[in-house]
């Protein structure tokens, strides 16, 4: 259509980044450029409307420091420091030292992915096809969800749950270990629908987060407890027969035993162990066991601990215990990606391996695998690291031990990005990546249930290509020939759902509705092998608190030396480490902050907005300190994940996290870190 002086059209895409929104957009163009990002009003869970990140959307597209063209490094690593090549050059370059070392053992070449695109075509498609081929070693892909993810599978039998649209008839909604107004804004859009309508919002978290703010009742519980306080809560559940005997006996499976444990459990002792008071205990299990319906929003904040991983699944048994998946506004929701039939073997051709089977590399370990010399146990030294869609130097734990990994000299160093991050300033190469509006996409969500399609609003800036693009480049300078690595982008997004999801018609309305019922497990019919809840499950047992790797308990003469429990949750206004170089939007955010309550202020001489210095064994780095009461006494919150470069004397808080992983799923306890803070 014609308007304001141009050609003006409207786009359907998806929002790519790692929130579980998984917003549905239209891209408003005008003349070959993309001038506005909106919320799809007809999808039912965006209804137009979206957070302030991706509303700018275009200012990170057409960001005057976009990566454009590909880059040589002509400095130290570190530096940043780049020489502009072109494509042939680059690729002939990267696929000549990828060949030499894959001629001694492929497994010294280790690709590094996450959610800097949660799309199934640029995500792991042409990319895992490339790896396979290789003979690369694996990715354990682990450093956001999967000791959650590991649980809720545990539990149910894979990652599922309720609709996010039925919290809007819930009674009574948990919200645990969620700042939904900035991480999930459409739930709590239904959630302030349920507020409207009589429904009493809870809120635990050990920050007193915006969230917080705007529930009936927070309870600000010691990081890494979550565990203990859902035993005491079902100790009062038993206790006062606030038990659906009929659900538990039909849909459950090794009740008898986690109903042993959990009677030991007094809200006495819950509350030492939680740092909460007996009554907050009584309370929130009367009103759990006398509510309906009665939901929980679960998030993955509480699973960034040792005991993360059997903490979920102890909050997963409570609806079960209740009966609260009998009516479709009970139950629980952490993830809903279970629910989608996505075809991995189409996408990512494991069969491409043939007999070999690769090692596999903890992408949360990533400090100390690249500083490992060949051994036995471990394996060829990396030699090697192709990097896509993550920002490791600025997001892994433990960064000193990441800085120093990938400062490597014999290390070769290829990014694909869209700016120069503190990871893409240690590469030997830098191809400059496509972002969302330049690319075809297909996309699950892990909040809500439908399918949706991302075309490309504008043509690649520069030389920007699509990862499948760079993938199938390399792939033919390696002399693969193989089929599938022929398809266009289009086939391989046709190849994502097979029959499940019409393609034609997802393209031609947006977004395709999964059909699925709307309460779930009413009759049990979990996706376990017997349909029932396990709750002594085969190969994880019975769930049970599981103290922090760093705490007074666990670690005393630690805990005396870094008195302070450190989590560190999102910023608001970025997310990860993406949009952190947004002007506009690091502007709205300030600077790296730490958030202390003035009763753990006073006695270290720090007053608000003083420069600090949070430190550990591991690391040290600086940010300005927040007096205040969003943080609970003997817990500091360090806001992150700022680029280090662009944080405070080159630091951010990664440098005091460290690489221990958590009970299940092999994931890091990146909330479960002591540290002390001086004034600087």
């Amino acid at each position: 259509m014609e308007g304001d002086g141009g050609l003006t059209r409207s786009v359907r895409g998806a929002c790519p980044h790692d929130c579980p929104d998984t917003c549905a957009l239209r891209v408003t163009v005008r003349d070959g450029r993309a001038v506005k990002v909106q919320g799809d009003a007809d999808h039912p869970t965006t209804h137009g409307a979206l957070c302030t990140k991706v509303s700018r959307y275009p200012e990170r597209t057409y960001h005057p420091e976009r990566v454009l063209h590909p880059l040589r490094r002509v400095g130290p690593k570190g530096a940043g420091r780049f020489e502009q090549v072109g494509w042939t050059e680059a690729l002939d370059a990267i696929a000549t030292r990828l060949q030499a070392i894959a001629a001694r053992d492929p497994q010294a070449i280790v690709p590094y992915s996450y959610a800097g695109t949660m799309g199934l075509v640029q995500g792991e498609s042409m990319a895992a096809r490339f790896f396979h081929r290789l003979g690369a070693s694996l990715l354990d892909r682990t450093i956001c969800a999967s000791a959650g993810g590991e649980a809720l599978t545990a539990s149910y039998g894979a990652k599922v749950g309720m609709h996010v649209e039925h919290f809007a008839e819930a009674k009574l909604i948990l919200i645990w270990g969620s700042n939904s107004i900035a991480s999930n804004l459409h739930f709590w859009t239904y959630a302030q629908a349920a507020k409207r309508a009589g429904a009493k919002l809870v809120c635990i978290d050990p920050r007193r987060s915006e969230t917080a703010d705007k529930c009936h009742q927070h309870l600000a519980l010691l990081p890494g407890t979550d565990g203990a306080l859902v035993l005491g809560l079902m100790r009062e559940l038993i206790v006062n027969d606030w038990l659906d005997h009929d659900y538990i006996d039909r849909h459950t499976e090794g009740w008898p035993a986690l109903r042993e444990k959990a009677l030991a459990w007094t809200p006495e002792r819950t509350a030492a162990v939680c740092g909460v008071d007996a009554e907050q205990v009584r309370g929130l299990a009367r009103d759990y066991g006398s509510t309906r319906p009665a939901a929980i929003r679960l998030n993955y904040g509480m699973q960034r601990v040792h005991g993360g991983g059997n903490a979920v699944r102890l909050v997963a048994t409570l609806p079960c215990l209740v009966g609260a998946w009998r009516h479709r506004a009970g139950g629980l929701l952490l993830s809903s990606s279970g629910w989608y039939p996505i075809d991995h073997g189409a996408l990512q051709r494991p069969e491409l391996l043939g007999a070999r089977r690769p090692r596999t590399i903890n992408m949360s370990t990533i400090g100390d695998d690249l500083l490992h010399e060949s051994s036995a146990g471990f394996g060829p030294k990396i030699e090697a690291l192709v990097v896509y869609n993550s920002n490791p130097v600025a997001v892994a734990p433990e960064s000193p031990q990441v800085v120093r990994g990938f400062a490597r000299e014999d290390l070769f160093t290829v990014v694909l990005e869209h700016f120069l991050t503190d990871t893409a300033d240690h590469a030997d190469f830098v191809l400059p990546a496509t972002t969302q509006l330049e690319h075809l996409d297909v996309h699950r969500s892990y909040g809500h249930t439908s399918v949706l399609i991302n075309e490309a609003a504008v043509a690649p800036l520069g030389e920007a290509l699509p990862n499948t693009e760079i993938f199938r480049r390399l792939a033919a300078r390696m002399g693969y020939d193989e089929p599938c690595f022929g398809d266009s982008d289009e086939a391989i997004a046709r190849q994502a759902f097979g029959h499940h999801v019409h393609f034609d018609e997802l393209r031609a309305r947006g977004w395709v509705q999964l059909p699925l019922p709307e309460a779930p497990f009413a009759h049990g019919g979990f996706p376990t092998p017997s349909g029932r809840c396990r709750i002594d499950a085969p190969g994880w047992g019975v769930p049970d608190h599981v103290p922090n790797h760093e705490s007074a308990q666990s670690t005393p003469a630690l805990a005396a030396a870094y008195p302070l429990a450190m989590i560190s949750p999102p910023a608001r206004n970025f997310l990860n480490s993406s949009f952190v170089n947004v002007k506009s939007l690091r502007d709205i955010e300030g600077e790296p902050v730490l958030e202390i309550h003035p009763g753990d202020a006073a006695p270290r001489g720090i007053h608000d907005g003083a420069l600090v210095r949070v430190f550990n064994e591991r690391g040290q780095y600086w940010c300005k300190a927040v007096l205040s009461e969003r943080a609970r006494p003997g817990v500091v919150n360090g806001l992150g994940i700022w680029w280090r470069k662009l944080g405070v004397r080159g630091s951010n808080v990664n440098e005091v996290t460290h690489q221990k992983l958590t009970d299940l799923g092999r994931a890091p306890s990146f909330y479960d870190c002591l540290v002390e803070v001086s004034a600087d």
